[in-house]
This record gives C-alpha cells, sequence and structure tokens, in this order.
C-alpha cells in the first residue's frame, strides 16, 4: 500500500498547517491506538517529544486520540528519541511516539512511531495506518476509556542506558567536553551524562524557549560549538540535533567529523575486535566514495540503502549487521540502541580517545573524501520538477559526463519540499559543472 503522509522519517510538516495540525494528530493517534490494540487487555503507549512549543499541542491530541480508543499513555516529556525506542520496550509498550521534527527549525513538527519492539514502522505498518484514517474508527466504550500518566523518570532510565555502553570502568576523566544540545531534546539528559562520566563539560544549547531548536546551534550548524571548543581550550565537541539522534564530532580546533567519518572510525576498531557483525556497514547513497574506498582498503564490505535511518535499520536487521548509518550523522549500533543515537555515538568516539590515548584531530579524518557538492532546490505544492522533460535531459547529460570519473544522486527529500542533487567527482571544475546544469533545470521547472 502507498502511503500518502508518512515520508521517510514519520509524518512532517509545518506546525498548524495540513497535514500537522492538532485534528490529524488526535486522528493518528486513534488510527494507530486501533491498529496496536489487537484485543480487550490493556495497552500502553509512551510519548517523547523535543522542546518544540507545538510540542505541548500534538502530545496533548496524541494523547487524545490513543485514550479514545482504549490505550493507556504514558508520557515521558523532553527526551531524545533513541529514549522512546529503548522505554518502549522496556515498559513493556505496543507502541511509542516522537514528537520532533528532529533537525528543522522550530516550527516545523512530526510524528515518530516505533513498533512494541522498539525499532520504527515498517512501510507496511504506516500504510495500514493511514488506511484507518479513511475510516470511521471505532471509540471504545466509556468505562474502556484508556488513561494518561506522566512518567518522570524516563530520562533517568535512558541516562543509564547511556552510560552502560561505556567499556567496563572507564571514565571520561581528564576530557574537557563541549556539548552541543541544540536547545533540544537532550538539553538535559546530554550534558549531565558526560558529567557523571567524569568529564569536565562546558554545555551549548541547553535554553530551550519553544523557539530555538536547532537556532545557531546544534549538529547542523557547528559554529557556536566550535567556538566554544576553542575559547575553553576543550579537548572535543559533541553536537547533538534537535532529537538527539545525531552528531557530528569536533576536534580541539574545531575541525568536524561527519557521519562518515565516524562510521569509519568505528568500522575499522570493531573490525579488528572482531565486533563487526557481517564483515560491513551500512550507509545510504549519500554517504562518500572515500568512504566505500577507505572500508575496502580494510577488507569491509559497504552496504547502500536509500536515504533514511530507518532503511539503514532494516537492512541492518536483514543481514544481521550492527553498525550503520549517514553522512548526516545517524550513527546506528544495534548492540545498544534501536534507532541512531547521537549521545551514544559521541560517547564511542570519546572512548577511542582514551583507549588509543590519542587527540581528536587524529580520529576525526579517517579517509580523504572524494569532492562532493550537494545543492538543495526548494519546490511548492504541487510542483513534480523530476517529472519535466527538461530536467530529465539534464540529469541524462550530468550522468554521461560523469561516467567512469564519479556518480551523481537526485532525489526528492522525504521530509522537506527539496530537490537535492549531489555528484561526486575528482575534477572538481566537472563537479560544480554538472551539478549546477541539473540545479538550473529544476529551478528552471519550478519557476
Amino acid at each position: 500500500m502507498a502511503r500518502k503522509f508518512f515520508g521517510t522519517d514519520g509524518v512532517r510538516g509545518r506546525a498548524n498547517t495540513y497535514p500537522m495540525t492538532a485534528e490529524m494528530a488526535l486522528k493518528l493517534g486513534a488510527a494507530a491506538g486501533r491498529y496496536f490494540r489487537k484485543d480487550q487487555a490493556r495497552h500502553r503507549v509512551v510519548i517523547g517529544k523535543d522542546t518544540r512549543l507545538s510540542g505541548y499541542m500534538f502530545e496533548n491530541a496524541l494523547t487524545a486520540g490513543f485514550t479514545s480508543t482504549g490505550m493507556d499513555v504514558l508520557l515521558l516529556s523532553p527526551v531524545p528519541t533513541p529514549a522512546v525506542g529503548m522505554l518502549t520496550t522496556s515498559m513493556r509498550a505496543d507502541v511509542g511516539v516522537m514528537i520532533s521534527a528532529s533537525h528543522n527549525p522550530h516550527y516545523d513538527n512530526g510524528i515518530k512511531f516505533f513498533g512494541p519492539d522498539g525499532y520504527k514502522l515498517s512501510d507496511e505498518d504506516e500504510a495500514a495506518i493511514e488506511a484507518l484514517l479513511e475510516e470511521e474508527i471505532q471509540p471504545a466504550q466509556a468505562q474502556n476509556i484508556g488513561r494518561a500518566k506522566h512518567i518522570y523518570d524516563g530520562k533517568f532510565r535512558y541516562n543509564e542506558r547511556v552510560k552502560s555502553t561505556l567499556p567496563n570502568g572507564m571514565t571520561l576523566q581528564g576530557l574537557k567536553v563541549v556539548i552541543d544540545c541544540a536547545n533540544g531534546a537532550a538539553y538535559a539528559t546530554a550534558p549531565e551524562v558526560l558529567w557523571e562520566l567524569g568529564a569536565e563539560v562546558i554545555p551549548v544549547g541547553v535554553s530551550p524557549n519553544g523557539f530555538n531548536i536547532n537556532e545557531g546551534c546544534g549538529s547542523t550548524d557547528v559554529r557556536t560549538a566550535a567556538e566554544a571548543v576553542v575559547a575553553h581550550g576543550a579537548d572535543v565537541g559533541i553536537c547533538l540535533d534537535g532529537d538527539a539522534d545525531r552528531v557530528m564530532v569536533l576536534d580541539e580546533t574545531g575541525a568536524v567529523a561527519d557521519g562518515d567519518q565516524l562510521m569509519a572510525l568505528l568500522a575499522t576498531r570493531w573490525a579488528e575486535e572482531g565486533r563487526l557483525k557481517g564483515g560491513a556497514l551500512v550507509a545510504t547513497v549519500m554517504s562518500n566514495l572515500g568512504l566505500e574506498r577507505h572500508l575496502d582498503s580494510h577488507g569491509i564490505r559497504l552496504e547502500r540503502t536509500n536515504v533514511g535511518d530507518r532503511y539503514v535499520v532494516e537492512r541492518m536487521r536483514e543481514g544481521g549487521y550492527n553498525l550503520g548509518g549517514e553522512q548526516s550523522g545517524h550513527i546506528v549500533m544495534t548492540d545498544y540502541a534501536t534507532t541512531g543515537d547521537g549521545l551514544v555515538a559521541g560517547l564511542q568516539f570519546l572512548a577511542a580517545m582514551k583507549q588509543l590515548d590519542k587527540p581528536a584531530s587524529a580520529l576525526v579524518e579517517q579517509f580523504e573524501r572524494c569532492p562532493q557538492l550537494l545543492e538543495n532546490v526548494r519546490f511548492e505544492a504541487g510542483q513534480s520538477p523530476l517529472d519535466d522533460a527538461a530536467v530529465k535531459a539534464a540529469i541524462a547529460d550530468a550522468e554521461a559526463a560523469l561516467q567512469g570519473s564519479g556518480r551523481l544522486l537526485i532525489r526528492k527529500s522525504g521530509t522537506e519540499p527539496l530537490i537535492r542533487v549531489m555528484a561526486e567527482c575528482e575534477d572538481e571544475a566537472k563537479l560544480a559543472q554538472v551539478v549546477g546544469s541539473v540545479v538550473s533545470a529544476v529551478q528552471t521547472a519550478t519557476a
């Protein structure tokens, strides 16, 4: 079944604009509640959120929808997305929900669903929930309406799980760490975890006001954290996004290691230690060609998937792999979590610094990147620029120009109204020319 509302990571859009309205959230809650409530026994859902102002509205609407079908709701308040996956299983819930638009600005929001195993729902499950939206959902009888309850220790349960991912007996004493929480879901948890593990902590982006999530901070804008690293003489910086499921790492000079570099470090170390299951790393088509070459030189396969951490996880589960992720900083380690976890990934980097007794600058660049250029073109609702004949011709010409010397990837974003045009090529002049030609054609088609 095709999905109308669900994208690559749940339902997402501008808050209070269709489909991200309170009414739709209520319907989604009722549909998901009916889908997961298979019998008359008590069923439960856990709901987490990040720090967006609209999160309160969607939390209340989802609660109304779920309880109307007889589901009991456990409210976690602001917690990272991976905490929802973890608590869904540990609290024996039938479904988990995270209210977040991840790295997007405050005026966007989204609703992500997790199954009882703590993993994000499959395309088939999401399509089935959408189908229920078209029907009249049967409410529970009055005596069977669900209850709602606040769970105040959810973040502490998550903190303990995160700390357990460090090697036994290891502390972070002697490390000065800048932690940028993007004024998002990890604003309380991440600094606490690092401090409890012994690090000297310089917090950034820990004053959410409902509007400043991801604004000039976090994994999508590391400049503030980089300035703090240099100003405080810190050893390393860890930058999370709004829901803390992705990370960028900064060395002591402020230089950035993206998801590809972090995956290269972890994959080679785990392979040396005999921990890399299946001898492979799972990443998306966006990961740099240099990563693939680096892994190949170490006898490690790179398994590529469509863009979206859920597709990475699906391939990991199918093949029995335990490490995967995205260039954008989603690092998935199924030994520790069911989804990307920026804080756990950051701790793995800190563990490598301690174990190898090396500065961050010796670890942030694991391989030489193949020149890569990515440009985004925004389009309006109802437009289909990739169906335009001139765009198709420009793409064909670009592919012909790159044949044998690079690769081209054109795709529609699953989270924003954007066409993403990405190419890789050692010849940077040719790289700029082919990307520019495709971007120009798409801009003309959307004008």
